[in-house]
């Protein structure tokens, strides 16, 4: 199974960009999507897989953290 992580575009250069995944920077190869500063996109192994709306960005990242939270209820 393959999981894509969604995170916010903070700057695009050429193919590389810098995307914020709740405060941690990483860079990401973009060459895959048109995404520009301000966009959500979903990444997986290092590369931008396709531009998302923040609204889908927030709902993964909410299922994400009761995925979590139910690791650690049994």
């Amino acid at each position: 199974m393959c999981v894509a992580v969604p995170g916010k575009v903070v700057e695009v250069t050429d193919f590389t960009g810098k995307v914020d995944f709740q405060g941690n920077i990483i860079d990401v190869n973009m060459a895959l999507v048109d995404a520009q500063a301000g966009d959500y996109v979903l990444v997986h192994a290092g590369c931008a897989i396709e531009v998302i709306q923040k609204d889908t960005a927030d709902e993964i990242l909410e299922l994400f953290a009761e995925l979590e939270s139910l690791k650690y209820e049994s």
